[in-house]
């Protein structure tokens, strides 16, 4: 049982914790825009259909939470080391993301159409499609919420993976009942649906604008692969993109020609799919951080955590300050970017004295592993202040941060 916050919970108050995250989950910038687009479809159609869209979509939900769990346990047997978003550390999975979100972003800005049958938006909603359609976008949800920790997640989490596999199982459904919980609500609340705007010309146009976080996760998911995999690793994920795109491009300038000129679109987009996936076996971690990672780790004064650097300046009583972060992880980006990188924050270690140690997750470490079990959690973010004096007692900061929380925690150190 890893100690710290999560070894005091109980499980129905990690079910709590779970839910509330979960709920938060939804204002993620990848969550959002894929929950809008689906209350899209409760401006028309029958109330009834929309109780099972709502349904349909939480099913989709709860079963891809369920099968996280199970890829989860059978780490677990196996021996290996997991923790929330421990998909991240494989350059494949990033690769196959960025390509699934550059193709949603297409498809939202009306330059291909992909049917209802994958976003659940068009025409069907009303047929088997749109459940089919439901169903799939409550997985992409899941899918791209992988990445975030939302307050409360991280002790539910961390009590959840040193449980057995039923205690486990019921707080990631509880985390995937809290995400599915707008929808939900919105499918069978008929006043929320009044509170929504009339249908017009505005839904195309919010539709489209909706396209552009999608290439903005693309992109951000292609410069995690630059650490993760290296220079090469971003050719590969460009490359497939250009035959994606050339793949859709054929396949719909196809659609109104002859039957000679359906056959050769169809074989271009076959051909071309086929290239992209060829692709996927050269994707492989880079044996040294990349240049990319080097440059933002030389870019301010932090150095690598490491359990011997940080074993040795507490034997000589110094005040440490600690941020378990990854590439992948949207919360850690915001607070690097809002609160660490801030110059009152950088005066405040300056003048106490203060060693930063950055441990990068954005690769799988076990020393880094290690460190956020010790402390109670499953992933990423994790910020820990060691005052300067004997002892290894760390206070835990919250997952959110502010450069007030910042330089309050660590007012008291001594140079």
């Amino acid at each position: 049982m890893p100690s710290g916050e999560a070894a005091s919970l109980s499980l129905w108050a990690a079910i709590g914790l779970a839910l509330v995250g979960g709920l938060i989950l939804n204002l993620m910038p990848c969550v959002f825009p894929v929950l809008a687009i689906k209350a899209l479809s409760f401006l028309h159609g029958d109330p009834r259909e929309h109780h099972r869209q709502g349904l349909a979509y939480t099913a989709g939900v709860l079963v891809a939470f369920s099968a996280l769990a199970g890829v989860l346990l059978a780490l677990r047997g196996a021996g290996a080391s997991v923790g929330w978003g421990f998909q991240f550390h494989s350059p494949l999975f990033v690769l196959l993301l960025a390509w699934l979100m550059f193709v949603l972003g297409l498809s939202l800005a009306g330059m291909l159409h992909l049917g209802v049958g994958l976003t659940g938006v068009g025409q069907g909603l009303a047929s088997r499609s749109g459940l089919v359609g439901s169903f799939f976008t409550g997985v992409l949800a899941t899918v791209v919420a992988t990445p975030c920790t939302a307050p409360f997640m991280g002790a539910a989490m961390a009590y959840a993976l040193a449980q057995p596999a039923v205690e486990l199982l019921a707080v990631f459904l509880a985390l995937g009942l809290g995400l599915a919980l707008p929808y939900l609500a919105l499918a069978f609340w008929p006043a929320l649906q009044r509170r929504m705007p009339r249908p017009g010309r505005w839904m195309d146009v919010l539709k489209q604008a909706l396209a552009f976080p999608m290439f903005g996760a693309a992109i951000w998911l292609v410069w995690v692969l630059a650490q993760q995999a290296g220079p090469q690793g971003v050719l590969l994920a460009l490359s497939g993109m250009g035959l994606i795109a050339l793949a859709l491009w054929a396949r719909g300038v196809s659609r109104s020609a002859g039957r000679s000129g359906r056959w050769a679109g169809g074989l271009t987009a076959l051909a071309s799919v086929a290239a992209a996936l060829a692709l996927l076996p050269m994707v492989q971690p880079e044996a040294t951080p990349s240049a990319v990672a080097s440059a933002s780790a030389g870019a301010s004064k932090e150095e690598p955590y490491s359990p011997e650097r940080l074993a040795a300046l507490r034997a000589q009583g110094k005040p440490v300050f600690v941020n378990l972060t990854a590439s992948w992880c949207i919360t850690c980006l915001v607070n690097e970017r809002v609160a660490l990188s801030t110059p009152e924050v950088k005066t405040a270690f300056q003048s106490q004295g203060i060693t930063y140690l950055k441990g990068d997750w954005t690769r799988q470490d076990p020393r880094i592993t290690e460190l956020l079990a010790r402390h109670g959690r499953s992933g990423v973010p994790l910020y820990l202040f060691y005052p300067a004096g004997p002892g290894d007692e760390a206070q835990v900061l919250p997952q959110l941060l502010t450069p007030g929380i910042v330089t309050a925690a660590v007012s008291g150190s001594a140079t």
